[in-house]
């Protein structure tokens, strides 16, 4: 069971790997587009945000405090679901029907990362394959 959550987790965060690459090595471009959508301090937001993600995904991804990496990530994912992807502001189709894509994917990920979280607080210790134990508690 252990290696099925090892790989899970490796999975998991991939996508947040290749997210934060981009906020990190494109920042410019990545904040113009944050700009466009209202973000305020767009350059800081988007520079902090790929901290954020690369911070929460190797927190799941080696086990360190997993269950605070996996809120992390919810963190991340519950804002720029509204900010960034508001399909009910576009009135063309075609970006009407990207945007509401993009905004369940981060809706979707955010709660198997508030799940994540909760699974992991309540296996404790007894989940294997991790650095350390979960930093919280839901005995």
């Amino acid at each position: 069971m252990d290696i099925l959550v090892l790989i899970g987790r490796i999975l998991y965060v991939m996508v947040f790997f290749t997210s934060a690459a981009g906020h990190l090595t494109q920042t410019a471009a990545m904040a113009g587009y944050a700009q466009s959508k209202g973000v305020p301090a767009a350059k800081a937001a988007v520079l902090g945000t790929g901290v954020l993600q690369v911070v929460g995904a190797l927190s799941v991804l080696l086990g360190v405090w997993a269950d605070l990496g996996a809120l992390l990530l919810a963190l991340f994912l519950l804002p720029t679901a509204l900010l960034m992807h508001a399909f009910w502001k576009e009135t063309d189709p075609g970006s009407k029907q990207n945007e509401m894509i993009h905004f369940f994917k981060d809706i979707g990920l955010a709660g198997a990362s508030l799940m994540l979280c909760a699974l992991i607080a309540f296996a404790g210790d007894e989940l294997g394959l991790t650095l350390t134990g979960p930093l919280f508690d839901l005995d």
